[in-house]
């Protein structure tokens, strides 16, 4: 039987601007972080006989979500490193934000990483958290390198 924990992962983003680590001890949300792909990994066409065709997408982009409290330091942290990125096209586009977990193995890492967009900023009764969208223009993930 499995066992997973948040306390397990290990996460950074590093790139012009700094490096931050993320996972265990950041004040990560509930929600914790997010890689989603952009596309599908392929299309299937029907013909009107029936055949199929298959077609297979190149396309390993994605997004990258971190949700981080409120209160985080990681939050002065992100806005840092997002200003620094915006006062040069030098400086944008070339982060590389990796996660590891040392109990199930899942090592994923995405290359040509960049801000999508700042936080949008809530205050209400509760302080809720803080959502950080980048994105990644290559996503490889390896999954359970250690499960038995």
């Amino acid at each position: 039987m499995g066992v997973y924990s948040f306390i397990d992962n290990n996460a950074t983003w590093s790139g012009p601007g700094g490096t931050i680590s993320l996972g265990n001890g950041s004040g990560a949300a509930e929600e914790g972080m997010t890689i989603e792909y952009d596309d599908d990994i392929g299309h299937m066409d029907i013909g009107a006989d029936g055949v199929v065709q298959h077609s297979l997408h190149a396309n390993k982009s994605g997004t990258i979500t971190i949700r981080v409290l409120k209160t985080s330091p990681i939050n002065q942290k992100i806005s840092t490193k997002i200003a620094f990125q915006r006062a040069s096209a030098q400086n944008y586009g070339q982060d590389v934000f990796s996660i590891q977990n040392s109990v199930t193995g899942d090592v994923i890492t995405c290359q040509r990483v960049a801000p999508k967009h700042f936080s949008p900023l809530t205050y209400a009764k509760d302080a809720g958290m803080n959502e950080w969208k980048l994105n990644a223009g290559l996503i490889e993930p390896v999954l359970g390198g250690n499960v038995f």
